[in-house]
């Protein structure tokens, strides 16, 4: 039962075509990054994964589950780019990760043990736990999206999906998040990282996924970054095997502005 499985997926807004001929499959347990210069349709991609975005025709399956039926969305964890940390909002650290747990709990039934121990565990994971009682909008730029990390993992989830979440931190910051996350692929989470770049992420990835003018250009092992920039990268098609043997094709696609993508 794979955690994520989208079958000749495409995306249209507006009447105009943004994404076609996506099959994409996320095995349990595997970090995988999707990546593509700005425009190539990664996160737009990654919003119709999550069913931000509707499909104009494929099939997306959730943990085996057709998308339409699906309804168990405490077993996925989603990290925005952090903008949304606290929407301008004064709140605690403890506070945004504590909203973690509202998938796990009743609504106005007051927090148990067990909810606070995985506030406690999320913070700790993450390295802010000295950090709680201040305000979000004290913290750097990579503290506020560490916070988005603790606050998905606080709900426990079977697979995290994280939108850009090294854009715009500096390299230590880039770090501390590589830890957070290296510590969630240790403990066996599923993770799919939208990303331009990969930075201290790199060692992290065991398969990319690259996209270009709407379309999945490579499928396969980890690439550095500067392969996947390259000027002329992006023609070779390599699906993903589980046996390691990748196939090639060629697929001109033709370049589309994309409207929605960063």
């Amino acid at each position: 039962m794979h955690p994520v499985q989208l079958t000749a997926g495409s995306v249209a807004i507006g009447g105009r075509p943004v994404l076609r001929g996506i099959d994409l499959t996320v095995e349990t347990g595997e970090f995988v990054a999707l990546m593509g210069a700005n425009g190539s349709g990664k996160t737009t991609l990654v919003r119709a994964l999550t069913g931000l975005l509707p499909l104009a025709s494929g099939e997306l399956r959730l943990f085996g589950t057709p998308f339409a039926e699906y309804d168990a969305w405490s077993r996925i964890g989603f990290v925005p780019q952090r903008p949304g940390a606290s929407s301008g909002v004064p709140t605690s650290v403890w506070e945004v990760v504590a909203s973690g747990r509202l998938t796990r709990r009743r609504l106005l039934r007051p927090l148990s043990r067990a909810d606070r121990a995985a506030i406690d565990h999320a913070l700790e994971v993450v390295g802010l736990p000295d950090r709680r009682h201040e305000r979000v909008t004290s913290l750097s730029g990579g503290q506020q999206q560490r916070v988005l990390i603790a606050r998905a993992l606080a709900g426990e989830p079977d697979l995290y999906v994280l939108d850009e979440p090294t854009a715009g931190v500096d390299l230590p910051s880039q770090q501390a998040l590589a830890d957070a996350l290296g510590r969630l692929k240790a403990a066996g989470a599923t993770v799919v990282l939208v990303a331009h770049e990969l930075g201290p992420l790199a060692p992290l990835v065991d398969r990319a996924v690259v996209m270009r003018d709407g379309r999945i250009t490579y499928d396969g092992p980890p690439l550095a970054d500067h392969e996947v920039h390259h000027p002329s990268y992006g023609d070779p098609h390599t699906h993903h095997h589980t046996d390691g043997t990748p196939t090639s094709r060629h697929d001109h696609a033709p370049h589309l502005d994309l409207p929605v993508d960063r």
